[in-house]
């Protein structure tokens, strides 16, 4: 949910509201001009100085904020709203759109191109814009929303032939359900993989006692990974839940490592003992399956839904069993006059 919480303390401190829609007007709620901390989750939102959004405002994308600059001066709070995924802005060099125009679609500072400070005009095709007066987001900002047209920086804005710097609002942070359909589950490969294995020969004609440890650990891998689509959304460094069990929880974080192992410990009980002549070879075996998992993935972002599809592979290596084999040997030309120790 698009929501912001402010404080009339630093710090997130003193008394608190939480709005999740428009406030024109904060002093009708007991808490105008008094906010000195905020917190965004999801669309970012404009603090304006004035009730009923009126005068300059300030923006506050979505995180923490401990202390604000404009701190005891904000009277009115607005959502941003609109669709902030594909942000585009047309720039003209001229009033009335006219001369040389640049699209804009990402943030850039114009002081590296050449259409710094010639800007006069401007039409805002999608998102919310901020149109800084100096580069790297310095000085005096104007807010353009979807939809705007200013055909003349001079009378409109008082802002001719000033844009150095634009920056597109960044949306919110979606929110993620992954479902797992485990009725389409594939299991692509099942093999066994030799991990140990030890030989204990008995020469005499008596049962011995197994010379090795009659227990031994080892180790069981899990490798877990992620695959979206190719047409996918979720933009690089996100980081979501999938959850695959009761306590089993997968971190999927986009681009950055979509893989995890997990690595468990297995004890198998070894035989005691060993027959009279006898050779026995004991085989600790892996057993590695890779599953493929389709995911259904639900993504939420202000007040939107949209599904795509991905996939879960897992390659467990959990199953650890042990495998006997047992021949007769000869004994040895002493074995027939040895006695068994106590």
């Amino acid at each position: 949910m698009n929501r912001i919480v402010v404080y009339d303390q630093p710090n997130f401190e003193g008394l608190s509201k939480e709005f999740t829609c428009d406030v024109p007007d904060l002093h009708e709620l007991d808490f105008g001009d008094c906010i000195s901390s905020l917190k965004v989750i999801g669309q970012p939102w404009v603090a304006y100085k004035l009730s009923k959004f009126e005068e300059d405002g300030v923006v506050f994308e979505e995180g923490d904020y401990a202390e604000i600059d404009n701190s005891n001066k904000i009277s009115s709070l607005r959502l941003v709203h609109h669709d902030l995924s594909d942000p585009q802005i047309t720039l003209y060099e001229h009033p009335n759109y006219e001369g040389q125009s640049k699209v804009v679609k990402e943030e850039t500072n114009l002081t590296y191109g050449y259409f710094n400070d010639r800007v006069s005009s401007h039409v805002v095709q999608r998102g919310v814009w901020l149109l800084y007066k100096h580069p790297d987001r310095g000085g005096w900002y104007h807010i353009a929303w979807p939809g705007e047209r200013i055909h003349d920086y001079k009378t409109e804005l008082n802002f001719d032939d000033s844009v150095s710097h634009l920056q597109p609002l960044k949306p919110g942070r979606p929110i993620i359900t992954a479902k797992l359909l485990w009725d389409k589950k594939q299991v692509e490969a099942e093999k066994d993989v030799l991990i140990d294995e030890i030989v204990g020969t008995n020469c005499t004609e008596y049962e011995q006692a197994f010379t090795t440890n009659s227990t031994r650990e080892y180790t069981a891998t899990v490798f877990q990974s992620f695959h979206f689509s190719n047409t996918t959304s979720i933009k690089l460094g996100f980081s979501f839940q999938v959850t695959l069990g009761c306590a089993n929880v997968f971190i999927v974080e986009k681009g950055k490592c979509e893989s995890t192992t997990t690595k468990e410990k297995v004890e198998v009980l070894m035989p005691a003992k060993i027959p009279p002549c006898t050779e026995l070879s004991i085989q600790v075996i892996k057993k590695e399956t890779t599953t493929f998992v389709p995911v259904e993935l639900t993504i939420c972002q202000n007040g939107k839904e949209r599904k795509e599809n991905a996939e879960y592979r897992c390659v467990s290596g959990r199953t650890i069993s042990t495998r006997y084999t047992m021949k007769p040997i000869s004994a040895a030309p002493e074995a027939s006059q040895a006695k068994p120790q106590a």
